[in-house]
């Protein structure tokens, strides 16, 4: 009987168990809310972006959700589907989420985040819930914030090497961020609109003189063609840029932007890796560097630029205080932090 018993009752028991067990799964992945999480990546889906977003989707069904990715190599595309619905979720430059929220939007602002010191103390500090109010606006939700590295400026003459320098020169703009446009045309040089898609072709073939971009653009975007033999990078960070994930509110659980932020902030160190694999893949031949008496000049003359830019209300005041508070706060000596005209 004992025999018979384990021949057939045990392996039918077990047999039983696992059909369950599939079948919960099975109903657990149904039980998921799916969503279009639509994921802009300069390389595709080859990126490090598109990577990171990949392990994203995995965390996310911790949350209930099981999202859909689709990679975009046009931003514009990604933004435009994001606010026509056709995306319930886009990973977007810091600079592109700006017209999703103005908040978030001004951590690219120009030199307010000199440091990845900065940047990291700057995202700990959002991380925490008296902020969430500030995440959301209108049906957009900032549920991600996460470094894209230092911007600086690329040029095709190792000669320019103050602003002054800048006089003249066709500098590329992109055609949706009006501070751009206004920076560039306050040093006399001449803006050139371009878009994320064409400003590196724009350089490598001489129609622009200079460029902004991250070290991450340098390799994909190939602008050591446009660097030459007599270009140089700026060793100066003029903005820290980020990528974040913009969602429509209405369509995630409650609790599901917070639980994504705080997954954005533990993967902070594997987004500064990634940033410093790119920086080391650079020519060391093209680093220029700026004096330090120069940066202090530079630092002030960016301050003052950002007061203009959020009384055009293109950048967000509370942002800028706040920047304003940690930049203090890391180094109080600095003369911004007794200055009567404050962010």
């Amino acid at each position: 009987m004992k025999s018979i018993f384990k021949k057939i009752i045990m392996p039918a028991a077990i047999g039983a168990t696992m059909i369950t067990a599939s079948v919960t799964a099975t109903s657990a992945n149904a039980a998921l809310e799916k969503r279009t999480f639509c994921v802009f990546d300069i390389v595709g889906k080859q990126g490090d972006v598109y990577n990171l977003m990949q392990d994203y989707r995995l965390e996310a069904m911790n949350w209930g959700v099981d999202l859909t990715l689709k990679a975009y190599t046009d931003e514009k595309i990604a933004s435009e589907d994001l606010k026509s619905g056709k995306c319930d979720a886009a990973a977007l430059t810091g600079i592109r989420g700006r017209s999703f929220n103005s908040f978030t939007g001004t951590l690219d602002s120009i030199g307010s985040i000199p440091t990845y010191d900065h940047m990291r103390q700057t995202l700990k500090l959002l991380l925490k819930p008296k902020f969430a109010k500030y995440m959301k606006s209108g049906d957009y939700e900032v549920a991600g914030i996460s470094p894209g590295g230092a911007g600086y400026l690329f040029t095709n003459d190792n000669t320019v090497n103050t602003v002054a320098k800048m006089s003249g020169k066709k500098v590329a703009v992109l055609d949706f961020d009006k501070s751009q446009a206004v920076l560039v045309a306050s040093v006399g040089a001449s803006p050139v609109s371009a878009t994320i898609a064409t400003f590196g072709p724009m350089f490598n073939n001489g129609s622009v003189d200079i460029i902004a971009a991250p070290a991450i653009a340098y390799e994909p975007l190939e602008l050591y063609k446009g660097l030459g033999e007599n270009g140089a990078i700026a060793d100066f960070a003029i903005a820290q840029l980020s990528l974040q994930l913009v969602i429509r509110h209405n369509r995630f659980p409650a609790d599901f932007a917070q639980k994504s932020r705080s997954y954005s902030w533990s993967q902070y160190d594997r987004a500064i890796e990634l940033i410093k694999v790119s920086t080391d893949k650079i020519d060391p031949k093209y680093w220029m560097e700026i004096p330090s008496q120069d940066k202090l000049g530079y630092s002030e003359m960016f301050r003052q630029s950002r007061i203009k830019l959020r009384d055009m209300g293109i950048y967000n005041g509370k942002m800028l205080t706040f920047l304003a508070r940690i930049r203090c706060k890391l180094d109080a000596g600095l003369a911004e932090c007794t200055a009567k005209d404050k962010e």
